[in-house]
């Protein structure tokens, strides 16, 4: 298997600035991903994602997400499944509200109250649903809790998680197959491995790229002999340009 990045979560945000609820699913997902879960959680930028981010749509395909919605259109949730895969868990903030019988909610910059502690109870509930997805047992989500609140970050570190952020970190590649142009996650990291480990194009090879390939991205039956070759072509070339 290639190596790829730790698994984490994305965290797909509403980005309605109309309504206050838009407010308080951006504000609840900053929370998640700065203060309680910041090592398992990754940010994907839903204007990005739309406008057709390569790294956020692969990092929603290979990894779990949780979409929060401002209200029931659900359009982080529903741009999510349309363009990568249905996420893994959606939380609705106006279901947050009244289910917890808070009051109205307002401002679209600065929230009231009621927007604040609505903001509190999203970013707990997603926590503990990136823990879930993480298969974490009660005790060790705790742990990780603890140890996430205490932990010291050195200055590298922190200027790495501000680099990568909004980017998903796992290497995509744009290959021809069959005269239009398809997006390959894990691609280049694949080529490097095969590579470091001696495998030279060859029937073999193609096949065996074939497969691992395929773990990671959907590969119509039909079209398997033109993702071969495609694979087969660029492998080639990858280790032409590596023997230089």
């Amino acid at each position: 298997m290639p190596i790829l990045p730790k698994k984490k979560v994305g965290i797909v945000a509403c980005s309605g600035e109309e309504m206050p609820e838009g407010t308080v699913s951006r504000v609840a997902a900053l929370k998640v991903l700065e203060q309680l879960r910041p090592n398992d959680t990754v940010t994907i930028c839903l204007p990005l994602f739309l406008a057709g981010g390569e790294g956020d749509r692969a990092f929603a395909r290979f990894y779990p997400t949780v979409a929060i919605d401002g209200c029931e259109k659900r359009c982080a949730a529903r741009a999510t499944e349309m363009y990568s895969g249905k996420p893994a868990a959606s939380i609705v903030v106006t279901d947050v509200v009244s289910g917890n019988g808070l009051g109205p909610i307002r401002g679209s910059r600065t929230l009231n109250e009621a927007g604040m502690q609505a903001a509190d109870l999203v970013a707990q509930e997603v926590a503990h649903l990136v823990d879930g997805l993480l298969g974490r047992t009660g005790r060790e989500a705790e742990e990780a809790a603890v140890e996430e609140a205490t932990a010291e970050v050195s200055e590298d570190e922190e200027a790495a998680i501000s680099l990568c952020s909004c980017g998903s970190g796992i290497p995509v590649q744009k290959v021809a197959v069959n005269g239009r142009v398809v997006t390959l996650i894990a691609l280049p990291a694949i080529f490097e491995q095969f590579y470091q480990s001696g495998k030279r194009p060859g029937d073999g090879t193609t096949r065996e790229l074939l497969e691992v390939t395929r773990i990671y991205n959907p590969i119509p039956p039909e079209e398997e002999a033109a993702y071969a070759q495609a694979l087969a072509r660029e492998y080639e070339k990858y280790c032409r340009k590596h023997a230089v």
